[in-house]
């Protein structure tokens, strides 16, 4: 007879999040949706954000349903993000706002900015990412462009030397 072991699954997608429970009996997952909820961005002073909070606030109510159902603690969790995006912290661990979302406009134009100093080619070779606008270096590189005030907050940020040739 095998033990069955649970395990969550977080996944933040770009519209929708959900906690899923995954059941193991030892040959197979039965998988159990145990929380859904809306994943859009919110529009602060022009710019769209990820409302980290709420998404918290979300786990927390999928976790706090697996509880209901189950008397040990799951014996693993994942949590699955989209993979650019990023929250920045102070030296204590804080975060120091809600993170960008992909699509806001702020990377507009900043792709080629970026490929005057630094040709894609060599920033393929350094990666390995294909392109695309709402990358993570072009989304800090406009943060320097900016003069984005959390850069200097943040614990350990020091401009790459691509994006401080376009500061």
């Amino acid at each position: 007879m095998s033990r069955t072991a649970n395990f969550l699954a977080v996944d933040l997608g770009a519209s929708s999040g959900r906690v899923v429970l995954g059941r193991w009996d030892g040959n197979r997952f039965a998988l159990q949706e145990l929380h859904r909820f809306p994943n859009g961005p919110v529009n602060v002073l022009g710019h769209q954000h990820w409302d980290i909070l709420r998404q918290w606030e979300e786990i927390i109510t999928g976790l706090g349903k697996y509880a209901t159902l189950a008397s040990a603690p799951p014996a693993g969790i994942g949590v699955d993000t989209w993979g650019v995006d990023f929250g920045l912290l102070d030296k204590n661990g804080r975060l120091l706002g809600n993170p960008y979302h992909y699509r806001d406009a702020r990377t507009d134009g900043i792709p080629e900015i970026v490929h005057r100093s630094v040709p894609f080619s060599r920033l393929f070779e350094a990666t390995g990412i294909q392109f695309m606008q709402i990358n993570t270096v072009y989304q800090l590189c406009s943060m320097v462009h900016s003069h984005e005030p959390q850069l200097a907050m943040a614990d350990g940020c020091s401009s790459c030397p691509t994006c401080s040739t376009i500061g």
